[in-house]
C-alpha cells in the first residue's frame, strides 16, 4: 500500500510540469481514490472473515461427555470384586475373563436387535457375533414362524440346548411368548430358567387371610349346574370358620380369656382343613364351564397361586389346586389369563416332581394348555400317564386302566406293598419301586403307546361327612355315559384300544362297550377294541353282598352292592349281551383271579372275587395265589403278573406297535 502511494505521490509531481499533463492529473486522482477504496474494502474484509472463523470455530464446538454419558448406560456393567491381591496371576486372569464377557454381552445384545428385524432364511455370515450367541435369537425367531413343523422344532432345540448362559436364559423369559413356553414347559427336563418366576402377589387385603379368600370366591359363584352334594359341601365350606373349628377341638379350654391363646394355637390345622373342603367344593365348580369364567374374574388364579405358595408343604391342596387349573384350561379363552397369573413356571415345576401323582396333574393341566401340539382335551378324571411330555415317538395305541369301587387312578396301579421283611431283605432295590407301574414299567416297554388312568368320581364319600343326598349317587349306567363323553374328548376310539380293569373297573367296561354299540358317535370305540384285561372282575357278583352293611360299606357304597348282589338280573343280563358282542366283534379277553382271602377288618377275611365270578365265559383264565387288593399289583417288574399282563398286551396290539 505505502508503495503505491509513493508511486502516485511521484506522478502527481510531474504531471504539474506544464500544461499538456492536465487530462493526466485527473486520470491518476481516480486511481489513487480507487486503490484506497479498494485497499480499505480488502483489508476490512480479511478482518471480518478472519473473525468469522473464529467465533465459528467456537460456535461449532461439540460437548462429547453427553454423548458419552448416553452411551456408557447401554453398556452391560459386571461388578468387580475388590481384591488386594491383583497382581498375581489369578486375579489377571478374572479381571481379562470379566472384559470378555463384557464385551461379549454388549455384541450379543447389538447383534439380537439386528438379527429379530430379519427374515429366517437370511444368512447371517456378515453378523459379527459368535454363532453361539446366534443360535439362541435364531431358534426364538423360528419360535415365530408360520410354519408349525418350523416352531415345534425349535423348541425341541431350544430344550435340548443346556450351554446357554444364565443371561441367555433370562432373555429367553422375557422373549418367548405363551404358547412357547407351555411347549418348553412339556419338554423333558427342560431347564426352568426358561420360565419367568410367578409375578409378586399382592399382600392381604384387610387382613383377609387364604382361607377368608377362597370362602368369598365360593360365595361369588353360581350354586346352579353343580351336583347336590357339590353344594351341600360348597355351605359347608362356606358355614365353617377357623375360630368355629378350633372350638370344636378346644373345647372348654376355649371358653374365657385364658382360652383364647389356646384356641389360636389351633388354627393352622383347622385351616388347612377349611381350605380343603373350599378346594374340593371349587374343583366341582371348575367342571362347569360358566362357572370358569366367575372364577377367574373374581381373582381366583391369583387366589389359588397364593395358597399354592402358602401350602407347598402339602401335596393334596397342591393337587387340588392343579385340578382346578387343568379343569380351566379346557376353555381357550381363559389360557392367556392362566400364563399371565404366573402358572407355566408352576406346571413346569410340578411336571418334574418325583412324585407320580404330582407329575401326573401337572402333566394333564399343560397338556390342556398346549394347542400346538395336542389336539385332544381331557376332563377332570382322566390323566395321561405316557407320553406326559411332548415326544417324538408316534402314538400306535392306547391302553386304558379302570379302577374298581374306592380305588383310584394311581393308587390302586401301584407296585405290590413291601412288608418290613421283604424291605430289609431287598434294601439294594428299594429305589426301583414304583408307584405306579404302567407310567414306569409299561411306558418303558412300549414306548409308541399312550397309556391313560380313568378315575371317576367316587372320592365324595372321602370329604369326612356324609352328604345328605348320597343316596342318590350315580350309577353304573351314568357312570359309563359321563366316562364315554370324557374319553371321546381324550380321543379314544381313534386308535387301537386295550383296556385293563380292576374289580369293578371291568363292569364298568363292559357297560361303555355296550353303550357304544347304541352310540353311533363311539362306534369307532368299539370297532378298535381289541382286547380286554380283567383282574378279579366280579362278573357273575360277589359274596361281599351277603355281609352286613358296615362291611360292605368298608369295599362298597351302597349303590354299588346293590348292583353287585351275586346272580343280580342286571349283572347277568350285562354278562350275556357283552358275550355276545365280544365273540361277535373278536374281542380278546383275558382274566386273573385272586385265590386268598382279603383282611377286610381286624377279624374277617373273605374271598372277594371267587374263581367262578372271576370267569367271563370266554378268554383265558388264570389263578393268582394274592388277595383282591394286590391281584392288580404285581410285586416285580419280572414277575409271572406283569410279564403275563405284558405278553397279553402285545399280542392283542399285534401289528399295531413295534416292541
Amino acid at each position: 500500500m505505502s508503495v503505491a502511494a509513493l508511486r502516485l505521490i511521484r506522478c502527481r509531481r510531474l504531471s504539474t510540469a506544464g500544461p499538456s499533463g492536465v487530462k493526466k492529473v485527473l486520470q491518476w486522482k481516480d486511481l489513487r481514490k480507487v486503490a484506497k477504496v479498494t485497499g480499505a474494502v480488502v483489508f476490512g474484509g480479511c478482518l471480518f472473515i478472519t473473525y468469522e472463523m473464529v467465533a465459528l470455530d467456537k460456535a461449532v464446538t461439540i460437548d462429547t461427555s453427553a454423548i458419552l454419558q448416553e452411551k456408557y448406560k447401554s453398556y452391560i456393567y459386571l461388578r468387580a470384586t475388590p481384591s488386594d491381591e491383583k497382581d498375581n496371576l489369578t486375579a489377571g486372569l478374572t479381571n481379562k475373563a470379566r472384559r470378555e464377557l463384557h464385551k461379549a454381552a454388549r455384541r450379543f445384545l447389538e447383534m439380537s436387535s439386528r438379527l429379530l428385524l430379519k427374515s429366517l432364511d437370511e444368512h447371517f455370515s456378515h453378523v459379527d457375533a459368535d454363532p453361539h450367541e446366534v443360535a439362541l435369537w435364531v431358534l426364538l425367531k423360528k419360535t415365530q414362524s408360520a410354519n408349525k413343523a418350523i416352531r415345534l422344532q425349535a423348541v425341541q432345540e431350544l430344550a435340548d440346548n443346556h450351554h446357554w448362559h444364565d443371561y441367555q436364559y433370562q432373555t429367553a423369559a422375557q422373549v418367548i411368548d405363551q404358547r412357547t413356553a407351555v411347549g418348553l414347559a412339556r419338554t423333558p427336563k427342560v431347564d426352568l430358567r426358561f420360565f419367568l418366576r410367578s409375578p409378586a402377589l399382592p399382600g392381604p387385603e384387610d387382613g383377609l387371610s387364604a382361607e377368608d379368600g377362597l370362602r368369598q370366591l365360593l360365595g361369588s359363584l353360581p350354586q346352579s349346574e353343580v351336583d347336590k352334594c357339590v353344594q351341600y359341601f360348597t355351605s359347608l365350606a362356606l358355614r365353617e370358620s377357623t375360630q368355629s373349628l378350633a372350638a370344636q377341638r378346644g373345647g372348654l379350654w376355649c371358653f374365657g380369656g385364658n382360652g383364647l391363646p389356646y384356641a389360636q394355637s389351633l388354627t393352622s390345622v383347622p385351616s388347612e382343613k377349611v381350605e380343603s373342603f373350599c378346594l374340593q367344593a371349587l374343583v366341582q365348580h371348575s367342571k362347569v364351564q360358566s362357572h370358569c369364567d366367575h372364577i377367574v374374574a373374581n381373582g381366583g388364579l391369583q387366589l389359588l397361586q397364593r395358597v399354592y405358595q402358602l401350602r407347598r408343604d402339602s401335596l393334596k391342596i397342591q393337587r387340588n389346586i392343579v385340578r382346578v387349573i387343568g379343569n380351566l384350561a379346557l376353555n381357550e379363552s381363559i389360557h392367556q389369563a392362566i400364563a399371565q397369573s404366573g402358572w407355566i413356571s408352576v406346571l413346569a415345576e410340578m411336571m418334574q416332581s418325583p412324585h407320580v401323582m404330582q407329575a401326573s396333574h401337572a402333566a394333564r393341566a399343560l397338556a390342556n394348555l398346549d394347542r400346538e401340539a395336542v389336539k385332544e382335551k381331557y376332563q377332570d378324571g382322566v390323566y395321561i400317564l405316557h407320553p406326559q411330555t411332548r415326544d417324538n415317538q408316534p402314538i400306535k395305541a392306547d391302553v386304558l386302566f379302570i379302577h374298581g369301587i374306592l380305588g383310584a387312578a394311581f393308587k390302586t396301579w401301584r407296585q405290590k406293598d413291601r412288608n418290613t421283611l421283604e424291605e430289609e431283605k431287598d434294601a439294594e432295590g428299594e429305589d426301583d419301586y414304583t408307584e405306579c407301574w404302567p407310567k414306569s414299567w409299561l411306558a418303558a416297554d412300549c414306548p409308541n403307546l399312550r397309556i391313560l388312568s380313568v378315575e371317576y368320581d367316587s372320592h365324595l364319600s372321602d370329604w369326612m361327612a356324609k352328604c345328605p343326598v348320597e343316596n342318590q349317587r350315580k350309577s353304573m349306567a351314568y357312570r359309563s355315559r359321563e366316562l364315554l363323553k370324557k374319553l371321546k374328548l381324550a380321543g379314544v376310539g381313534e386308535r387301537p384300544v386295550v383296556w385293563v380293569a380292576h374289580s369293578m373297573g371291568g363292569l364298568l367296561v363292559k357297560k361303555m362297550l355296550l353303550d357304544a354299540v347304541e352310540d353311533p358317535d363311539m362306534h369307532g370305540l368299539l370297532k378298535n377294541t381289541k382286547g380286554i384285561l380283567f383282574y378279579s372282575v366280579p362278573h357273575h357278583g360277589t359274596f361281599m353282598a351277603e355281609y352286613s352293611v358296615n362291611v360292605r360299606y368298608l369295599l362298597f357304597p351302597s349303590v354299588e352292592v346293590r348292583e353287585l348282589c351275586k346272580d343280580s338280573p342286571a349283572l347277568r343280563n350285562l354278562n350275556e349281551n357283552f358275550l355276545n358282542m365280544a365273540r361277535e366283534k373278536e374281542i380278546k379277553v383275558l382274566s386273573f383271579a385272586e385265590t386268598l382271602p382279603t383282611n377286610i377288618g381286624p377279624m374277617i377275611k373273605i374271598l372277594v372275587v371267587p374263581t367262578q365270578s372271576a370267569s367271563l365265559g370266554i378268554g383265558e383264565i388264570i389263578e393268582v395265589d394274592v388277595d383282591h387288593l394286590n391281584i392288580c399289583k404285581p410285586e416285580k417288574k419280572d414277575s409271572f403278573l406283569y410279564k403275563r399282563s405284558l405278553q397279553f398286551i402285545l399280542e392283542a396290539l399285534q401289528g399295531y406297535i413295534s416292541h
